[in-house]
Protein backbone atom coordinates (compact mmCIF):
# COMPACT_ATOMS: atom_id res chain seq x y z
CA UNK A 1 0.00 0.00 0.00
CA UNK A 2 2.72 2.21 0.15
CA UNK A 3 3.32 5.56 2.67
CA UNK A 4 -0.16 7.28 1.73
CA UNK A 5 -2.04 7.85 4.73
CA UNK A 6 -4.64 5.49 5.85
CA UNK A 7 -8.60 6.12 7.00
CA UNK A 8 -10.18 2.55 8.78
CA UNK A 9 -13.91 1.85 7.85
CA UNK A 10 -15.82 -0.58 10.03
CA UNK A 11 -18.67 -1.99 8.77
CA UNK A 12 -17.09 -1.44 5.44
CA UNK A 13 -19.15 -4.24 3.69
CA UNK A 14 -22.49 -2.88 4.90
CA UNK A 15 -24.87 -0.69 2.69
CA UNK A 16 -23.63 2.92 4.17
CA UNK A 17 -20.46 1.59 4.89
CA UNK A 18 -19.72 0.11 1.15
CA UNK A 19 -20.62 3.90 -0.62
CA UNK A 20 -18.49 5.48 2.10
CA UNK A 21 -15.21 3.43 1.23
CA UNK A 22 -16.17 4.75 -2.90
CA UNK A 23 -16.30 7.86 -1.88
CA UNK A 24 -13.31 8.08 -0.04
CA UNK A 25 -11.79 6.21 -2.48
CA UNK A 26 -12.89 8.97 -5.20
CA UNK A 27 -12.42 11.78 -3.27
CA UNK A 28 -9.36 11.71 -1.56
CA UNK A 29 -5.97 9.98 -1.56
CA UNK A 30 -5.94 7.78 1.27
CA UNK A 31 -5.83 4.06 1.45
CA UNK A 32 -9.38 2.18 2.63
CA UNK A 33 -9.09 -0.95 5.11
CA UNK A 34 -12.17 -2.36 6.33
CA UNK A 35 -12.66 -4.20 9.28
CA UNK A 36 -16.80 -6.13 9.06
CA UNK A 37 -17.34 -9.71 10.04
CA UNK A 38 -19.61 -10.22 7.74
CA UNK A 39 -22.64 -10.50 9.95
CA UNK A 40 -24.80 -8.55 7.64
CA UNK A 41 -23.16 -8.49 4.42
CA UNK A 42 -21.24 -10.42 2.08
CA UNK A 43 -17.45 -10.08 0.84
CA UNK A 44 -18.83 -9.89 -2.64
CA UNK A 45 -18.93 -6.09 -1.62
CA UNK A 46 -15.38 -5.66 -1.71
CA UNK A 47 -16.05 -7.11 -5.78
CA UNK A 48 -18.28 -4.56 -6.57
CA UNK A 49 -16.20 -1.98 -4.63
CA UNK A 50 -13.29 -2.77 -6.72
CA UNK A 51 -15.67 -3.08 -10.27
CA UNK A 52 -16.60 0.59 -9.42
CA UNK A 53 -12.72 1.69 -8.25
CA UNK A 54 -10.87 -0.61 -9.44
CA UNK A 55 -8.92 -0.49 -6.06
CA UNK A 56 -9.03 -3.96 -3.98
CA UNK A 57 -9.97 -3.14 0.07
CA UNK A 58 -8.16 -4.94 2.23
CA UNK A 59 -10.58 -6.14 4.90
CA UNK A 60 -10.07 -8.03 8.45
CA UNK A 61 -13.08 -10.18 9.43
CA UNK A 62 -12.79 -9.63 12.53
CA UNK A 63 -15.83 -9.25 14.94
CA UNK A 64 -15.11 -5.76 16.65
CA UNK A 65 -16.69 -7.47 19.93
CA UNK A 66 -13.45 -9.39 20.07
CA UNK A 67 -11.55 -6.38 21.92
CA UNK A 68 -7.49 -8.44 21.80
CA UNK A 69 -8.07 -9.38 17.81
CA UNK A 70 -9.55 -5.76 17.27
CA UNK A 71 -6.26 -4.17 19.30
CA UNK A 72 -4.17 -6.59 17.04
CA UNK A 73 -5.33 -5.89 13.49
CA UNK A 74 -5.51 -1.82 14.42
CA UNK A 75 -1.68 -1.56 16.19
CA UNK A 76 -0.71 -3.60 13.33
CA UNK A 77 -1.54 -0.69 11.15
CA UNK A 78 0.56 2.26 10.39
CA UNK A 79 -0.20 5.91 9.59
CA UNK A 80 -3.80 5.89 10.18
CA UNK A 81 -5.20 9.26 10.11
CA UNK A 82 -8.63 8.31 10.93
CA UNK A 83 -11.82 5.83 11.17
CA UNK A 84 -15.23 6.11 10.46
CA UNK A 85 -17.16 3.63 12.62
CA UNK A 86 -20.59 1.80 11.10
CA UNK A 87 -20.59 -1.51 11.92
CA UNK A 88 -23.87 -1.65 14.30
CA UNK A 89 -26.98 -3.38 14.26
CA UNK A 90 -29.40 -0.96 12.65
CA UNK A 91 -33.31 -2.84 12.68
CA UNK A 92 -35.55 -1.09 15.09
CA UNK A 93 -38.16 -4.37 15.22
CA UNK A 94 -35.12 -6.81 15.73
CA UNK A 95 -34.08 -4.74 18.50
CA UNK A 96 -37.69 -4.45 20.19
CA UNK A 97 -37.52 -8.18 19.75
CA UNK A 98 -33.62 -8.64 20.63
CA UNK A 99 -32.30 -5.72 22.58
CA UNK A 100 -29.67 -8.18 24.71
CA UNK A 101 -27.75 -8.31 21.31
CA UNK A 102 -28.12 -4.44 20.22
CA UNK A 103 -26.94 -3.36 23.55
CA UNK A 104 -24.13 -5.84 23.64
CA UNK A 105 -22.91 -5.61 20.00
CA UNK A 106 -23.65 -1.35 19.23
CA UNK A 107 -21.78 -0.39 22.65
CA UNK A 108 -19.47 -2.82 23.33
CA UNK A 109 -18.09 -2.50 19.78
CA UNK A 110 -17.92 1.34 20.29
CA UNK A 111 -15.82 0.95 23.42
CA UNK A 112 -13.80 -1.42 21.77
CA UNK A 113 -12.81 0.72 18.55
CA UNK A 114 -12.65 4.05 20.78
CA UNK A 115 -10.40 2.05 23.19
CA UNK A 116 -7.90 0.95 20.43
CA UNK A 117 -8.37 4.10 18.73
CA UNK A 118 -6.38 5.61 21.78
CA UNK A 119 -4.05 3.20 22.28
CA UNK A 120 -2.63 3.75 18.44
CA UNK A 121 -3.03 7.14 18.74
CA UNK A 122 -5.36 7.91 15.89
CA UNK A 123 -6.56 11.20 15.97
CA UNK A 124 -9.94 11.54 14.16
CA UNK A 125 -13.34 9.21 14.66
CA UNK A 126 -16.43 10.26 12.73
CA UNK A 127 -19.35 8.12 14.52
CA UNK A 128 -22.59 6.85 12.46
CA UNK A 129 -25.48 7.94 14.80
CA UNK A 130 -29.18 8.26 13.70
CA UNK A 131 -31.84 10.63 14.12
CA UNK A 132 -33.79 7.99 16.04
CA UNK A 133 -31.93 9.37 19.14
CA UNK A 134 -34.68 12.58 19.01
CA UNK A 135 -37.78 10.22 19.87
CA UNK A 136 -41.05 11.13 19.20
CA UNK A 137 -40.68 14.65 18.45
CA UNK A 138 -43.38 17.57 18.23
CA UNK A 139 -41.53 20.50 16.64
CA UNK A 140 -40.53 19.94 13.39
CA UNK A 141 -37.83 19.84 11.49
CA UNK A 142 -35.20 18.78 14.39
CA UNK A 143 -32.16 20.92 14.48
CA UNK A 144 -29.05 19.50 16.26
CA UNK A 145 -29.93 21.64 19.38
CA UNK A 146 -32.85 19.68 19.93
CA UNK A 147 -33.53 17.79 23.05
CA UNK A 148 -33.31 14.55 22.96
CA UNK A 149 -36.46 12.34 23.92
CA UNK A 150 -36.77 9.26 25.50
CA UNK A 151 -35.58 6.57 22.66
CA UNK A 152 -38.17 4.33 20.90
CA UNK A 153 -36.14 1.46 20.32
CA UNK A 154 -33.24 -0.29 21.98
CA UNK A 155 -31.59 0.76 18.69
CA UNK A 156 -31.56 4.12 18.77
CA UNK A 157 -30.70 3.84 22.56
CA UNK A 158 -27.64 2.86 21.81
CA UNK A 159 -27.54 5.55 19.87
CA UNK A 160 -28.19 7.97 22.35
CA UNK A 161 -25.48 5.71 24.39
CA UNK A 162 -22.89 5.86 21.50
CA UNK A 163 -22.77 9.86 21.30
CA UNK A 164 -22.33 9.69 25.08
CA UNK A 165 -19.62 7.61 25.03
CA UNK A 166 -17.77 9.07 21.96
CA UNK A 167 -18.04 12.73 23.89
CA UNK A 168 -16.84 11.15 27.41
CA UNK A 169 -13.81 9.40 25.30
CA UNK A 170 -13.11 13.39 23.52
CA UNK A 171 -13.28 14.53 26.80
CA UNK A 172 -10.97 12.29 28.39
CA UNK A 173 -8.32 11.78 26.20
CA UNK A 174 -6.94 14.88 24.04
CA UNK A 175 -5.75 13.45 21.18
CA UNK A 176 -9.27 12.74 19.26
CA UNK A 177 -11.12 14.41 17.75
CA UNK A 178 -14.46 12.96 16.50
CA UNK A 179 -17.85 14.04 14.71
CA UNK A 180 -21.39 12.17 15.25
CA UNK A 181 -23.34 12.29 11.91
CA UNK A 182 -26.96 11.93 13.00
CA UNK A 183 -28.56 10.70 9.19
CA UNK A 184 -31.97 10.70 8.76
CA UNK A 185 -32.81 7.31 6.46
CA UNK A 186 -30.77 6.35 3.84
CA UNK A 187 -32.01 5.08 0.51
CA UNK A 188 -31.37 4.31 -2.85
CA UNK A 189 -27.99 2.70 -4.86
CA UNK A 190 -24.94 3.98 -6.29
CA UNK A 191 -25.64 5.41 -9.75
CA UNK A 192 -23.55 2.26 -11.67
CA UNK A 193 -26.47 0.26 -10.71
CA UNK A 194 -23.82 -2.36 -8.93
CA UNK A 195 -24.05 -1.71 -5.51
CA UNK A 196 -26.85 -1.39 -3.02
CA UNK A 197 -29.19 -2.54 0.21
CA UNK A 198 -28.43 -6.21 -0.10
CA UNK A 199 -28.70 -7.31 3.75
CA UNK A 200 -28.32 -11.33 4.57
CA UNK A 201 -31.23 -10.60 7.01
CA UNK A 202 -34.32 -10.01 6.53
CA UNK A 203 -34.64 -6.29 5.85
CA UNK A 204 -36.73 -3.95 8.02
CA UNK A 205 -36.00 -1.26 6.30
CA UNK A 206 -38.84 0.31 3.58
CA UNK A 207 -36.80 0.87 0.33
CA UNK A 208 -35.60 -2.63 0.27
CA UNK A 209 -38.97 -4.32 0.84
CA UNK A 210 -40.39 -1.88 -1.95
CA UNK A 211 -37.96 -3.09 -4.20
CA UNK A 212 -38.04 -7.09 -3.17
CA UNK A 213 -41.90 -6.92 -3.62
CA UNK A 214 -41.57 -5.36 -6.71
CA UNK A 215 -39.34 -8.09 -7.67
CA UNK A 216 -41.39 -10.73 -6.53
CA UNK A 217 -39.61 -11.64 -3.44
CA UNK A 218 -41.98 -10.51 -0.95
CA UNK A 219 -45.71 -10.88 -1.90
CA UNK A 220 -47.15 -8.38 0.10
CA UNK A 221 -45.76 -5.56 1.79
CA UNK A 222 -46.93 -4.14 5.00
CA UNK A 223 -47.47 -0.26 5.80
CA UNK A 224 -46.96 -0.53 9.28
CA UNK A 225 -49.90 2.45 10.60
CA UNK A 226 -52.13 4.19 9.07
CA UNK A 227 -53.14 6.11 11.48
CA UNK A 228 -50.78 8.38 12.49
CA UNK A 229 -51.53 11.97 12.81
CA UNK A 230 -49.77 13.00 9.65
CA UNK A 231 -51.11 13.76 6.19
CA UNK A 232 -52.10 10.56 4.74
CA UNK A 233 -51.60 8.40 8.66
CA UNK A 234 -48.37 6.65 7.58
CA UNK A 235 -45.37 7.89 9.33
CA UNK A 236 -43.31 10.42 7.78
CA UNK A 237 -39.31 10.11 7.39
CA UNK A 238 -36.59 12.24 5.62
CA UNK A 239 -34.93 10.12 3.00
CA UNK A 240 -31.82 10.81 1.98
CA UNK A 241 -29.61 9.07 -1.39
CA UNK A 242 -26.79 6.53 0.16
CA UNK A 243 -24.03 8.34 -1.81
CA UNK A 244 -24.86 11.61 -0.29
CA UNK A 245 -24.75 10.34 3.05
CA UNK A 246 -21.72 8.64 1.97
CA UNK A 247 -19.70 12.48 0.57
CA UNK A 248 -20.67 13.82 3.53
CA UNK A 249 -18.78 11.18 6.07
CA UNK A 250 -15.66 12.29 3.62
CA UNK A 251 -16.37 16.17 4.10
CA UNK A 252 -16.94 15.23 7.82
CA UNK A 253 -13.17 13.51 7.70
CA UNK A 254 -11.74 16.36 6.06
CA UNK A 255 -13.35 19.04 8.22
CA UNK A 256 -11.76 16.89 11.39
CA UNK A 257 -8.39 16.52 9.60
CA UNK A 258 -8.08 20.36 8.77
CA UNK A 259 -8.77 21.48 12.20
CA UNK A 260 -12.01 23.11 11.55
CA UNK A 261 -13.53 21.35 14.17
CA UNK A 262 -15.69 24.43 16.48
CA UNK A 263 -15.79 21.85 19.55
CA UNK A 264 -13.59 18.43 19.67
CA UNK A 265 -17.19 16.23 19.22
CA UNK A 266 -19.54 18.04 16.77
CA UNK A 267 -22.74 16.77 16.11
CA UNK A 268 -24.99 16.79 12.56
CA UNK A 269 -27.48 16.25 11.22
CA UNK A 270 -27.61 14.62 7.78
CA UNK A 271 -31.14 14.54 5.88
CA UNK A 272 -32.90 16.69 3.13
CA UNK A 273 -35.55 18.80 5.03
CA UNK A 274 -38.01 17.24 3.17
CA UNK A 275 -40.46 14.71 5.27
CA UNK A 276 -42.16 11.90 3.20
CA UNK A 277 -44.82 9.71 4.52
CA UNK A 278 -44.45 5.67 3.91
CA UNK A 279 -47.31 6.34 0.95
CA UNK A 280 -45.63 9.19 -0.86
CA UNK A 281 -42.32 6.42 -0.92
CA UNK A 282 -44.30 4.32 -2.43
CA UNK A 283 -45.87 6.34 -5.43
CA UNK A 284 -42.62 8.06 -6.48
CA UNK A 285 -41.38 4.19 -6.23
CA UNK A 286 -44.59 3.43 -8.61
CA UNK A 287 -44.44 6.08 -10.82
CA UNK A 288 -40.40 5.84 -11.37
CA UNK A 289 -40.87 1.90 -12.13
CA UNK A 290 -44.24 1.03 -13.46
CA UNK A 291 -44.61 -1.89 -11.17
CA UNK A 292 -47.78 -1.43 -8.91
CA UNK A 293 -46.90 -2.64 -5.73
CA UNK A 294 -48.80 -5.11 -3.76
CA UNK A 295 -49.30 -3.38 -0.35
CA UNK A 296 -51.57 -3.33 2.62
CA UNK A 297 -51.77 -1.01 5.59
CA UNK A 298 -51.35 -3.04 8.98
CA UNK A 299 -51.46 -2.21 12.55
CA UNK A 300 -48.20 0.16 14.23
CA UNK A 301 -45.03 -1.60 14.64
CA UNK A 302 -43.17 -1.09 18.02
CA UNK A 303 -40.69 1.40 18.03
CA UNK A 304 -41.68 3.61 15.06
CA UNK A 305 -41.82 7.73 15.41
CA UNK A 306 -44.60 9.08 13.93
CA UNK A 307 -42.57 12.04 11.95
CA UNK A 308 -39.16 12.60 11.99
CA UNK A 309 -36.99 15.45 8.76
CA UNK A 310 -34.07 17.59 9.93
CA UNK A 311 -33.64 21.31 10.30
CA UNK A 312 -30.04 21.31 7.73
CA UNK A 313 -28.45 24.49 8.39
CA UNK A 314 -25.44 23.38 10.52
CA UNK A 315 -24.91 20.31 7.65
CA UNK A 316 -24.97 22.98 5.20
CA UNK A 317 -23.34 25.85 6.87
CA UNK A 318 -20.35 24.24 8.64
CA UNK A 319 -19.88 21.19 6.29
CA UNK A 320 -21.11 22.29 3.14
CA UNK A 321 -23.00 19.60 2.62
CA UNK A 322 -26.49 19.10 0.77
CA UNK A 323 -28.24 16.38 -0.41
CA UNK A 324 -28.09 16.77 -4.09
CA UNK A 325 -30.28 13.26 -4.98
CA UNK A 326 -34.44 13.91 -4.81
CA UNK A 327 -36.73 11.08 -4.59
CA UNK A 328 -36.83 9.81 -7.55
CA UNK A 329 -33.51 9.48 -8.12
CA UNK A 330 -33.27 7.17 -4.72
CA UNK A 331 -35.94 5.09 -6.09
CA UNK A 332 -34.88 4.75 -9.74
CA UNK A 333 -31.40 3.54 -8.77
CA UNK A 334 -32.59 1.06 -5.71
CA UNK A 335 -34.76 0.05 -8.36
CA UNK A 336 -31.71 -1.01 -10.93
CA UNK A 337 -29.75 -2.27 -8.46
CA UNK A 338 -32.66 -4.55 -7.12
CA UNK A 339 -32.97 -6.10 -10.80
CA UNK A 340 -29.64 -5.94 -11.47
CA UNK A 341 -29.27 -8.48 -8.27
CA UNK A 342 -32.29 -10.16 -9.74
CA UNK A 343 -30.15 -11.02 -13.48
CA UNK A 344 -27.23 -11.76 -11.48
Amino acid sequence: MGNKSKVIVTGGAGYIGSHTIIELLERTDHDVVSIDDFSNSGPETFDRIHAITGHRIRNYEIDLCDKVALNEVIMSLEEVVGVIHFAAFKSVPESMREPYKYHYNNNVSLLNVLDAVVRAGIPHFIFSSSCSVYGNIEVLPVNEDTPLSMAESPYAYTKQVGERIVSDFVRTYSGINAISLRYFNPVGAHRSGSIGEDPVNPPSSLVPIITRTAIGEIEEMMVHGGDYGTRDGSCIRDYVHVSDIATAHVLALHRSLNGALASRHEILNLGTGNGVSVLEAIAAFEEVSGVKLNYRIGPRRDGDVEAIYSDTLKSRTILGWEAEHDLKDMMRTAWAWEQGLARS
